[in-house]
């Protein structure tokens, strides 16, 4: 059975066009036009996949994205024609999976897609990444991470982490004491490389740190290694 997208966009002709695109490539593709309407439909649908334009009339995508991430499992492709570091990170923290800014090519919005879609119930590289390790889970000292319920936890504390952040965190630990290069991860991650301008995996980097007591200053449980990456470390954890 075709994988359903939902087109949330209320320039029409633009929407015709990626449906199109996207029927042509087995997709089946709904299409919706107002923000305020969005949340009912994407949770009454459910949809595999949700392409959210941020420029909505009745309400934003932002708080669309925010309203139905609660309830909605699938995975949000964030869209706008703002280009401005401060919208992607609000679309990420906001339960995003992914965000692109217009004009978008088509075939790098497919490639975006089906990276998505193969990471949906768990089918995604960082699976690739487990069966590679032969196990569902990773700890580190008082880190716990487990792809099986796609939980993480320090010490006592259950990390409240997105989707997005989940899977990158899972990434870095099953890779610890590796160094993974931007194009490692976007790689792994979307199925694309990395073009040299995309500051989501930053973003995220950034926001992961935070949520696991790293030093801002001194990062040492993910740390930068200049000009190569990121490596995620073996000790720190205690």
């Amino acid at each position: 059975m075709a994988q359903h997208i939902l087109i949330v966009e209320d320039d029409a002709r633009l929407a015709d066009l990626v449906a199109a695109y996207l029927t042509k490539h087995g997709y089946q593709v709904s299409l919706h036009g107002r923000g305020d309407t969005a949340p009912a439909v994407i949770l009454e649908s459910k949809p595999d996949l949700v392409v959210l334009d941020v420029m909505l009339p009745g309400k934003e995508g932002f708080d669309v994205c925010r309203e139905v991430r609660p309830h909605y499992g699938g995975r949000i492709l964030m869209m706008t024609a703002r280009d401005e570091d401060v919208d992607e990170i609000l679309g990420l923290e906001l339960g995003a999976d992914d965000y692109l800014a217009k004009p978008v090519e088509p075939r790098r919005l497919l490639a975006r897609i089906r990276a998505l879609l193969r990471r949906s119930g768990g089918a995604d590289a960082a699976d690739e990444a487990e069966s590679e390790a032969g196990n569902d889970s990773v700890a580190f000292g008082q880190f716990n991470i487990s792809q099986a319920t796609r939980e993480a936890w320090l010490g006592n504390e259950q990390i409240e982490l997105t989707t997005a952040e989940f899977d990158l965190l899972w990434l870095l630990a099953v890779h610890a004491g590796q160094i993974l290069s931007r194009d490692d991860i976007m790689g792994e991650l979307r199925g694309i490389g990395f073009d040299g301008l995309d500051r989501s995996i930053d973003a995220r980097i950034s926001r992961l740190r935070r949520k696991l007591g790293d030093n801002p200053d001194a990062p040492a449980r993910i740390k930068t290694v200049r000009g190569k990456g990121y490596l995620f470390s073996r000790s720190d954890w205690e």
